[in-house]
């Protein structure tokens, strides 16, 4: 009978263990539908409140790329006007001292008979002047026994007679040509064997 019993016992405990596997797969099952069911409707939620935010962080960078174009546009256009207003600060600051030069030569011209002396000082202040101008990017155009090139010169007198060596050779510069850079900013004026 004790035996009857524990197998009884044994069965019930079986039973009882199965019935709550049973309860707790039916628990699990019921909490993932809940959950599923839970998630689609934030699912459902979740697209359309993330679109919104997704459109109001967009709309923020796109006013604040706006904002900040129409500045930096705002401060190039002020930073064009003061290049353009002041843009030749730094050659005129350089050519000051030759003017202070000039006007030196000028007050001793008036004390001085010497005509050695002037010439001298005017020559020391045209080397200042040319040895600025190369600081600046300035070059002469060489024009001494040079090919006639329309790029670089300008001419404004053809020499017939001079024979077919001379021919396409520039002659005479009448007005040295300047390059600012390698660019042209002044053509050289010269007369031309025809």
């Amino acid at each position: 009978m004790e035996e009857e019993m524990r197998n009884t016992a044994e069965e019930e405990m079986q039973t009882d263990k199965e019935a709550e596997t049973v309860e707790t797969a039916e628990t699990d099952k019921e909490a993932e539908a809940a959950t599923d069911s839970a998630e689609e409707t934030v699912e459902e939620k979740d697209p359309l409140a993330e679109a919104e935010a997704q459109i109001a962080d967009l709309k923020d960078k796109y006013i604040r790329q706006v904002a900040e174009f129409d500045n930096y546009r705002k401060r190039t256009l002020k930073e064009r006007a003061e290049l353009i207003l002041n843009g030749g600060e730094k050659v005129i600051t350089t050519l000051l001292p030759v003017l202070d030069d000039m006007e030196r030569a000028i007050a001793s011209a008036q004390k001085t008979d010497d005509p050695n002396v002037l010439r001298e000082g005017m020559e020391l202040i045209y080397h200042k002047l040319v040895k600025v101008l190369e600081g600046h990017g300035v070059a002469k155009i060489d024009t001494e026994n040079a090919d006639f090139d329309t790029d670089i010169h300008e001419a404004v007198a053809m020499v017939p007679g001079l024979g077919d060596d001379k021919k396409g050779k520039v002659i005479d510069c009448l007005a040295t040509g300047y390059k600012l850079n390698e660019k042209v900013i002044r053509h050289a004026k010269v007369a031309v064997g025809a």
